[in-house]
């Protein structure tokens, strides 16, 4: 299952849909497929599919054709309220770095279709936008709105000051949009580039906001794991699986012993899941995940003590896991909750 297929807010769409009509193509045309009706793109309280908003893409590319720079339109858009609670959190981070880990911890509620992945190198920050999972007539249109999004909550949080030093792209340069590149970017990119990534200046990343505010920051961190509870709840076949995993975790149960457990073989195990929308690797991966953030905010346990509760059989695995799901370290994440 690709790392974007998640639900989300309706948000996205309505944003999208709203660069539509500005260009003269009608909501039906860009909606066509998603059913999704116009009406319920002004309702907050809906979620959609991951797939429901890759549709619209493709209606829209579809009808504005190899229209330079869109996704750049697009992205700019993304303002952080359009984030909700997440938005909140990250706006009232202590640093742009904190806020930048923040998204990555609650990346399910971001929009995004590219996946984020974030490492420190001597004096800078190199963030990555992997977009391996998409098919390819969309990649250029939704990595220029996933990077133009970036950008936009960037200065939201912390104002114009650009914190960019350097920027590539895979894909080929624009026959006529090179100037809109320059005048967003603020820099002339790489084009045809090994990978679509963006070099950050890291000592701009760890500069205090002026609006940090940690009870605020907690209270939207709390809402966002109320809204990622309640938009994906385990329950059914899928959840009787995750508790067994949690529960032997430490032992390094199989799939076959799981699914042993649950009377059933391997194969009609998976089979099963997939129809409740996971997999076992999805599920072990979520408890994981959710164990090692309780274990690095609790009592003192070393990162090899840990990696071992998780069931890994040496660290260097946990540790790119963890990097992987957070954009950092366990030892970062752990200094920076303790800050």
């Amino acid at each position: 299952m690709p790392a974007w297929n998640f639900d989300r807010a309706v948000t996205s769409m309505r944003l999208m849909t709203e660069l539509a009509l500005e260009r003269g193509v009608p909501s039906a045309t860009v909606l066509a497929g998603t059913q999704v009706s116009a009406d319920q793109l002004n309702n907050p309280d809906v979620v959609v599919g991951a797939q429901q908003e890759l549709r619209l893409i493709a209606n829209l590319v579809d009808a504005l054709g190899d229209e330079q720079a869109l996704g750049i339109d697009a992205g700019r858009r993304y303002h952080f309220t359009a984030f909700g609670a997440l938005g909140f959190a990250m706006v009232s981070s202590q640093t742009m770095r904190e806020a930048m880990t923040i998204g990555l911890r609650y990346f399910h509620l971001t929009f995004a279709f590219t996946q984020f992945a974030v490492s420190d190198q001597g004096a800078q920050t190199r963030l990555r936008l992997d977009d391996g999972e998409l098919p390819p007539a969309l990649r250029r249109f939704i990595v220029e709105r996933d990077s133009a999004a970036f950008i936009t909550l960037q200065r939201d949080i912390f104002g114009p000051q650009p914190v960019i030093d350097a920027l590539s792209f895979r894909y080929p340069a624009p026959r006529q949009a090179a100037a809109a590149y320059q005048a967003f970017y603020g820099l002339a990119p790489q084009f045809d580039a090994v990978a679509n990534e963006a070099l950050l200046d890291r000592a701009a990343l760890e500069r205090r906001l002026p609006q940090a505010n940690d009870l605020a920051r907690q209270a939207a961190e709390t809402q966002c794991r109320s809204i990622l509870d309640a938009r994906a709840p385990r329950s059914g076949l899928a959840g009787r699986v995750r508790e067994r995993i949690a529960a032997r975790l430490a032992e390094r149960a199989t799939m076959a012993e799981i699914a042993g457990g649950l009377h059933m073989i391997p194969r009609t195990l998976r089979r099963r899941l997939q129809e409740e929308g996971t997999t076992y690797a999805e599920l072990r991966d979520e408890v994981r995940q959710a164990l090692a953030d309780e274990y690095l905010a609790g009592p003192r346990l070393s990162i090899d003590q840990i990696a071992n509760r998780l069931g890994y059989a040496e660290s260097t695995s946990f540790i790119n896991a963890f990097r992987r799901w957070h954009g950092v370290t366990p030892h970062a994440y752990r200094l920076s909750h303790r800050v």
